[in-house]
């Protein structure tokens, strides 16, 4: 058997997440469905990290075995993604070690959150950031970022029904702030790295972030949220729009 990779970007609007259901538009239902069109077989697929609906990635990486040799080829990529969904794009397929799993062998993976902190709604990116019109402390969230990084058990940061009869331990390796200009709108870029995440993880790292940034939360709360192991300490989930899986490290 040959084990191929692919890098994997995708528009998440559409879609019902990453992870196959039936019945659901899915980015995972609909890889393996090209892949059997063109491979003339059923293919299961294997990806870095599964994204919740709406949610973006720019640099997701999939992984399927196959007894078909040399697929790694411009003809190959061209044919799967005219097979794909047109808010799939894939940009490589390369042969790897047959031991390689996207999932297991994958040492961080990089999450971008972009937030548009402007008192008027952007045109060009609001399907791609949340809007908060009212100013954010910044150096205020960087404070309590600072609580997260490490090991730490992040109960408190995951969906509770996914937590059940599983480990919530999980080390945080990087969250930075950063300012970006996208088609002239600026946008609040929230980098975090992490060697894997919870269901939903990111999205409440930054909707906690979000309350103390808006104010309403000083910096400590959220090494009492972290403490707690309980969903209901946290704040908001931010909206799955502003999220995009961005990378992964082998």
């Amino acid at each position: 058997m040959h084990n191929y990779k692919l890098k994997v970007a995708y528009n998440g609007a559409p879609f019902c997440g990453f992870a196959r259901q039936p019945g659901q538009l899915t980015v995972q239902g609909d890889l393996e469905r090209a892949l059997k069109i063109a491979l003339r077989c059923d293919v299961e697929t294997v990806c870095a990290g599964r994204t919740d609906a709406g949610v973006h990635a720019l640099g997701q990486v999939v992984n399927f075995l196959c007894e078909d040799e040399g697929l790694a080829n411009r003809s190959f990529l061209r044919s799967l993604n005219a097979l794909t969904h047109e808010q799939i794009s894939i940009s490589e397929v390369v042969e790897v070690d047959a031991d390689f799993s996207s999932r297991f062998s994958a040492v961080s993976r990089e999450y971008h959150y972009y937030i548009c902190n402007s008192e008027t709604s952007p045109i060009f990116v609001k399907d791609f950031s949340w809007h908060i019109a009212k100013p954010l402390n910044i150096d205020a969230m960087f404070e309590a970022s600072r609580h997260l990084i490490g090991e730490h058990d992040f109960k408190s940061f995951c969906m509770a029904v996914s937590a059940v009869d599983k480990t919530t331990m999980r080390c945080v390796n990087e969250i930075s702030f950063s300012e970006e200009k996208v088609f002239g709108e600026k946008l609040l870029c929230i980098k975090v790295v992490g060697n894997a995440f919870l269901h939903s993880m990111v999205r409440t790292i930054v909707g906690t972030l979000a309350n103390v940034g808006k104010g309403k939360r000083n910096p400590l709360w959220v090494a009492d949220v972290l403490t707690a192991c309980d969903r209901q300490a946290a704040g908001e989930n931010a909206p799955a729009k502003g999220l995009v899986f961005w990378n992964v490290n082998y």
